[in-house]
């Protein structure tokens, strides 16, 4: 078939014209709107810890919200991380773990419930304001490893989406990788944090 030359932009045509245009260039691609939208699947981390000799050390790149882990100089794994978005940074600097907790919930910040559960402030601090029959939540931070005395760590916690910030400073690990490193580390261990 020769190629169709417009004069006038596609929606100008005629509504003939255009469906043999469409039908000649592709079938036509079938969406099924009663489905809900398919978020493609990250692989947020790997692990694969030969458990040898060496300590672990970890390094995160807040330019890619990822962090590698290495054990003895060799590479043990890596994860997507989600560091303080704007207004919140994460500070750079070589850490080491000073604390860990398994069960851990933040004195700064949280949200606000009613008293069905729901959520009506998601980003909340213990002085916000709440209505009658609402309560404040602190936020869980479990498999906390503690790295500065003014409340940054690393712990289990939602990446909404990887290779973006979205923290109040902390450094938020995959949930089913948080209890594997939590074990893997020591108090002592470094932690690079890099831009």
């Amino acid at each position: 078939m020769a190629p169709i030359l417009l004069s006038r932009p596609l929606g100008a045509l005629s509504a003939g014209l255009c469906l043999a245009l469409i039908s000649c260039a592709a079938p036509p691609r079938i969406i099924d709107k009663t489905k809900p939208a398919q978020r493609a699947e990250f692989v947020m981390y790997e692990w694969h810890d030969d458990q040898g000799p060496g300590t672990v050390k970890i390094r995160i790149n807040l330019s890619e919200q990822r962090a590698t882990y290495t054990r003895g100089g060799r590479d043990i794994g890596w994860s997507y991380v989600a560091t303080g978005k704007e207004g919140h940074g994460t500070p750079s600097g070589t850490y080491r773990i000073t604390e860990k907790i398994v069960d851990k919930h933040s004195n700064r910040y949280g949200w606000i419930e009613n008293e069905w559960g729901e959520i009506t402030n998601g980003d909340a601090t213990p002085g916000s304001k709440k209505e009658p029959g609402e309560r404040y939540v602190p936020a869980p931070m479990p498999y906390w490893m503690r790295l500065t005395s003014y409340g940054i760590g690393m712990h289990a916690g939602v990446i909404p989406q990887p290779g973006e910030t979205a923290s109040h400073g902390c450094i938020r690990l995959p949930k089913e990788l948080a209890p594997i490193l939590f074990d893997a580390v020591s108090v002592g261990t470094s932690v690079s944090i890099v831009h």
